[in-house]
């Protein structure tokens, strides 16, 4: 089984020397066997034939996943004794500039912080094979089978080709092949008129700030929510937008970074499907209007840019833009940042947590690192009735002590917000 990386999957992929991983790690409270675990991974691999691939690079340069599942390397399990209630952490930014053996794969791999009654179990896959809902999918997979290895979890159907997720109506449409070729081609002479400065700055420290809002501020958040018609993802990027503009004051922006998961629009993706794709939107606040009014404007922009999407099109013209694929890396990696933060909220995380021996004590929000441009951003999620946030850094970027600073301040805006 052979497929071609997609534009997307390229730009993360570069040259397959550096590392972009998507890391989600859990705690787990109670025991289980090491064979269960193994066991569970060579089920998953079963599941999903592009956690057995490995990456080749043809004469023209151009990369493909290649699964041979007869000859498939297993995923690889890194055991370390767990001393401390924050020994995790250091494993995730570890994990975060390990880089995988692409060309002999699979391209997922696990850390167990092992305890005597705790332990922290570590995803850690390459994120240009998935993204953080497919990563919290194989989860809830791995968790059903270290309780019960006989366990029915499907088998995945994988994406071979846009003919896989782009109806062929729409393929065959003249107009939109046309629209596409000429927006690859735009995006091309951009990129190459465009001047750049080939000094990287310099990234420094990554670091990585974790923490909850307790239940009471989180069921605050939701009936905010409920009662001004605005979504927890819009209310944070305000408050997160709000922190940055005090904290930050000169060096503010005004402009926030979120994915839009791409699944809600293509039903041809399932369920099951591992994949990496998402398009950006960018969001900025209003600081004459009071906190509400703002976050109600700010939810009739998403409404206003969600309206026009159309992510058929859209990755019709990103499968056009293949030749700019390099200049775009530059860009990102040379261009001064424009943004203040990548926010990205996973909602509520429906994975049970008892299993029998062992119970899912929490579920923390996934981190990715990458190698192109700014790496500032918050990633939340809510398990168990609590909203928990992993705000992602570097020191170049964002010095650790202001990041602090914005931490705090989020919590005393939304703790301050007052529902009229």
């Amino acid at each position: 089984m052979k497929r071609k990386l997609f534009f997307l999957e390229r730009m993360i992929y570069g040259k397959g020397d550096t590392a972009f991983n998507v890391i989600v790690p859990i705690k787990i409270r109670g025991t289980f066997p090491a064979e269960n675990l193994s066991h569970a991974l060579k089920r998953i691999q079963e599941k999903h034939p592009f956690l057995n691939a490995f990456v080749e690079v043809g004469k023209d340069r151009i990369p493909w996943f290649v699964v041979n599942e007869n000859e498939a390397n297993d995923i690889f399990v890194r055991i370390i004794p767990r001393i401390t209630d924050q020994d995790w952490q250091a494993e995730v930014t570890r994990e975060w500039s390990t880089v995988f053996d692409m060309e002999k794969g699979p391209l997922m791999r696990v850390v167990w912080v092992r305890g005597e009654e705790c332990s922290e179990l570590i995803l850690v896959m390459h994120h240009c094979i998935c993204d953080g809902r497919s990563a919290m999918s194989v989860l809830e997979d791995v968790l059903l089978l270290l309780e019960d290895g006989d366990a029915r979890i499907g088998s995945e159907i994988p994406i071979l080709s846009i003919r896989d997720i782009v109806p062929p109506e729409v393929l065959r449409d003249r107009k939109k092949r046309i629209k596409a070729k000429l927006s690859g081609k735009m995006t091309s002479l951009i990129l190459w008129l465009m001047p750049l400065k080939k000094k990287l700055i310099e990234r420094k420290r990554d670091y990585m700030i974790n923490w909850k809002l307790d239940k009471k501020l989180s069921d605050h958040l939701l009936k905010v929510s409920k009662t001004t018609g605005t979504t927890i993802n819009t209310l944070l990027c305000k408050t997160v937008l709000a922190a940055f503009r005090e904290i930050r004051t000169e060096n503010f922006y005004n402009k926030i970074v979120c994915p839009v998961d791409i699944r809600k629009y293509i039903p041809q993706i399932r369920e099951e499907n591992i994949f990496a794709f998402a398009t950006m939107m960018v969001l900025s606040a209003n600081e004459h209007l009071d906190f509400i009014s703002d976050a109600r404007r700010m939810q009739e922009d998403v409404a206003k840019k969600m309206a026009v999407l159309n992510p058929y099109e859209m990755i019709m013209q990103m499968e056009e833009s293949h030749p700019s694929l390099e200049n775009l890396m530059n860009f990102l990696k040379y261009s001064k940042p424009g943004n203040d933060c990548l926010f990205s909220n996973l909602g509520k995380i429906d994975i049970r947590h008892e299993y029998g021996a062992f119970e899912v004590e929490t579920i923390y929000s996934p981190s990715a690192v990458g190698p192109l441009g700014k790496t500032t951003g918050f990633v939340t999620s809510t398990f168990r009735g609590q909203m928990d946030f992993t705000f992602i850094g570097s020191e170049g970027f964002l010095p650790y002590e202001e990041a602090l600073a914005i931490k705090d301040m989020i919590e005393d805006i939304i703790n301050a917000i007052e529902i009229a």
